[in-house]
């Protein structure tokens, strides 16, 4: 069962300073918790900050000899920061470049640059769908996976509904369901295959541990 934390500093009170301390322990949580992959999603941030906070994500992630973990980092729609920071991989708005045009870019920023310690690899790549055809469209430019929203009522958004996510999930690609998921109505997800959840709220608003107790104990 993979989990996406998708992050929003915005929520948290205080000023800026505040903000991004309070997301960077919440990464930092998601992280012990044993999270698939955290996207830094702060959209309103300039290109210099975001890269700052970025690197500062990074350190929080990057494996030691006594914390070998797996999560991943993947930077919301901007590849030049991905690869700046030399984070794992980028996700995709729906109107963003395709795949194909991502790992192009990847593979042409990355070489020849003597300055990176270490050459990037092939980008995990999410991207953003909210139909079983953009599903199936992601699928057939080899995104590593999708994530399909809304599946339950948010923010007077209309939701695509379990039978929807099911189409989804039938394409030769993991699908991770996004909207209105709890931990009440995560397993239904689960069982119309879904590869895993995807959130903001859900993650970000309660003890992270706990939250991934009770999904993969449920799954």
């Amino acid at each position: 069962m993979l989990l996406y934390y998708i992050t929003d500093r915005t929520a948290f009170p205080g000023d800026e300073l505040a903000r991004r301390r309070r997301l960077l322990e919440k990464i930092r949580e998601a992280v012990h918790a044993g999270v698939d992959y955290i996207q830094l999603r702060e959209k309103d941030l300039s290109t210099r900050n975001l890269e700052s906070l970025a690197r500062e994500a990074v350190s929080e992630i990057l494996p030691t000899a006594h914390r070998p973990l797996p999560t991943a980092l993947l930077i919301n729609s901007r590849t030049d920061v991905a690869l700046a920071v030399q984070a794992k991989g980028v996700h995709l708005r729906s109107h963003d470049v395709s795949p194909q045009e991502l790992r192009a870019i990847w593979t042409t920023c990355g070489a020849g640059a003597p300055a990176r310690a270490n050459p990037p690899q092939d980008p995990l790549i999410a991207v953003s769908c909210h139909s079983p055809a953009e599903v199936a469209q992601a699928a057939a430019n080899k995104a590593t996976f999708a994530v399909f929203s809304p599946i339950f009522d948010k923010n007077g958004a209309h939701p695509a509904g379990l039978e929807a996510l099911r189409q989804a999930c039938e394409t030769k690609i993991p699908v991770l369901a996004l909207g209105g998921v709890t931990l009440a109505n995560a397993h239904s997800c689960l069982a119309a295959g879904a590869a895993g959840i995807a959130a903001i709220r859900l993650f970000q608003e309660n003890d992270i541990a706990a939250v991934v107790r009770r999904l993969r104990s449920d799954s």
